[in-house]
């Protein structure tokens, strides 16, 4: 296989054969509960081993442990949410954005998605959204007499579904930013083209689905209670703080440009190419510093809690961007993408499809949306140049639709944590969700292709 691997630089056949046996076989392993990390590693490390020089991938590990384009954002903005919990920031915005809901219990359910959509927009970690939310939503929802499957999916739904998206601290917009050389925030418009009609549609779906299955519950002898008045004081101070960063980064970027936050603030002159990065990690620590204020009896404790929120995204999220790095390279060095780029030229109308599937389907499977954005966008880039595809519109397919894989996960984090709050098993939640976003993105992809979005 090394000298087929040496003398083919476009190599098929039997090479390809048993790096899709490898691959089917990482897939497996995980799907049998090995940690994604290890089994990515593994895969990667065999993979480069057919090619005949495991260089690369280990260069890709190192380059990747230490990249601040991924370290700073990823870490500050997990810090911040860390800071956002101690405080209670990030309960005050829960509060005050489902109190309108207390009186509409019609709208519970997609309203109830839509909370937790917009706090996963600051709140960029899936599981603290959903953490956050079901300390408020889940006696609420109780109290109107809904199940608790209902409960536990309509909160993974909204925490998973792809706020976060929208936040330019998103390891999935910095992996698209980084390949094509652009702020992160010039991604935004692409990603918001696409996710606002994916919850729409998938929101609307999972509300009809739900209510149908209330009603097959046939609770009416269980009196239903009134949802009792929300007795917490909602200081909007903090509710506003949340949004903090991200009103600094919108009014400093693209494309509003309000003013420009000085280079030599963020970085030395020769460091110009991290402006960007570094950018993104000063506005997480405005907003902590703004959380400390807000909350003078807790600041003592803000800078643990910041650094704690950091080792995590770096154990938790750094740690699955350096492997799927290393996937990637290794199939690279074996020529899946060459084969991938034939395929798509000789069929254009694949690409769309391939590129909303596959990346939700490795997510599914993963439970990390960013380890499948991560290791797959590069692969569609090259064929999308070819047929005249948008590149960052590529990178909004991808990293959609690997949100859409991870809120179906029964593996996910998030899935785990809404399973924990309700008692309900995973599997059953990611099955409740897994047909209101397959149907949704299914039609986004198709009308797409239709030129109509």
């Amino acid at each position: 296989m090394v000298l087929i691997a040496a003398a083919d630089p476009n190599p098929g056949g039997p090479l390809l054969i048993v790096a899709g046996v490898i691959i089917a076989l990482a897939v497996g392993a995980v799907y049998r509960g090995l940690d994604v990390r290890l089994a990515l590693l593994l895969a990667a490390l065999a993979l480069a081993g057919m090619a005949g020089d495991l260089r690369p991938v280990v260069r890709k590990f190192l380059a990747t442990f230490s990249d601040e384009k991924f370290v700073i954002p990823i870490c500050s903005a997990m810090g911040f949410a860390y800071v956002l919990k101690l405080t209670e920031c990030d309960r005050h915005l829960v509060h005050l954005l489902t109190k309108p809901l207390r009186k509409a219990k019609l709208l519970l359910i997609p309203g109830i998605v839509l909370v937790g959509f917009l706090v996963n927009i600051p709140v960029i970690s899936q599981t603290s959204t959903a953490v956050c939310l079901g300390a408020v939503v889940v006696p609420l929802m109780r109290a109107a007499g809904i199940s608790p499957l209902t409960i536990g999916s309509t909160i993974l739904l909204g925490a998973s579904i792809g706020g976060e998206l929208l936040n330019p601290g998103a390891p999935e917009l910095n992996t698209v930013a980084e390949n094509q050389k652009v702020d992160p925030r010039e991604v935004l418009p692409a990603i918001s083209r696409l996710v606002f009609y994916h919850l729409a549609i998938a929101t609307a779906i999972f509300w009809w689905m739900s209510a149908r299955y209330e009603r097959r519950l046939q609770r009416a002898s269980v009196a239903e209670q009134e949802i009792p008045a929300d007795a917490f004081r909602v200081n909007l101070i903090r509710a506003f703080v949340p949004v903090v960063p991200l009103i600094l980064l919108f009014v400093t970027g693209p494309p509003l440009n309000l003013f420009t936050v000085p280079l030599d603030w963020v970085a030395e002159p020769k460091a110009k190419l991290a402006y960007g990065t570094r950018l993104i990690g000063l506005a997480m620590l405005i907003g902590v510093v703004v959380a400390a204020l807000s909350a003078p009896r807790k600041a003592s404790q803000v800078p643990k809690a910041f650094f704690e929120g950091a080792g995590y995204a770096f154990a938790a999220v750094v740690s699955l961007i350096v492997t799927a790095n290393c996937f990637g390279t290794a199939i690279e060095q074996i020529g899946l993408d060459r084969w991938l780029e034939k395929l798509i030229r000789a069929i254009p109308g694949l690409l769309l499809p391939i590129a909303g599937f596959v990346p939700l389907g490795f997510a599914a499977l993963s439970g990390s949306g960013m380890a499948s954005t991560q290791s797959l966008y590069a692969f569609f880039v090259k064929p999308a140049e070819d047929v005249g595809l948008d590149r960052l519109d590529l990178g909004a397919v991808v990293s959609i639709g690997a949100a859409a894989g991870r809120t179906m996960s029964p593996v996910a984090a998030v899935t785990l944590m809404c399973s924990s709050m309700t008692l309900i098993s995973p599997f059953t939640l990611a099955k409740r969700v897994a047909g209101p976003l397959l149907i949704s993105w299914s039609l986004i992809i198709a009308l797409r292709i239709a030129g109509v979005i």
